[in-house]
């Protein structure tokens, strides 16, 4: 994620693959924020889910296509706006790819997700999270 985020705000990636979703530890954390999806700032000219896309290949290494905008918010923990964007993953295998950023990468089950993130998830993710994650 990086340090100067614009008007536009912040972008996440919600990837699911293999009935796990994709989350990241970063090295710094926000507050109670440890673990929490690939996102960066969303550049001038960008959507939303053009900068998950981007974000994702450059913090884990994988080759996603955004499948659909889940929602968007204002972050109750950091005040920034927040979009999260729905992506399938196309190839490749996660990694940290920004070792100044982020400390490691974890494929975390559904069950799991209250240990990684205790505060609960928005609402449109954790939904589509409940619906995509329990079919596999």
């Amino acid at each position: 994620m990086t340090d100067t985020t614009t008007e536009q705000g912040i972008s996440a990636a919600i990837i699911v693959a293999d009935g796990r979703v994709l989350m990241i530890r970063r090295r710094v954390s926000e507050g109670e924020l440890m673990w929490q999806f690939p996102a960066g700032g969303i550049e001038a000219g960008e959507t939303p889910e053009e900068a998950a896309v981007r974000e994702t290949a450059e913090e884990t290494g994988l080759t996603v296509a955004a499948v659909r905008l889940l929602g968007e918010r204002v972050h109750p923990k950091t005040g920034r706006l927040m979009s999260y964007t729905a992506c399938s993953l196309l190839e490749g295998e996660a990694v940290v790819g920004d070792k100044d950023e982020i400390a490691e990468v974890e494929w975390v089950s559904h069950t799991d997700i209250p240990d990684y993130v205790p505060y609960g998830l928005f609402e449109p993710v954790q939904a589509y999270l409940d619906e995509t994650l329990t079919k596999a």
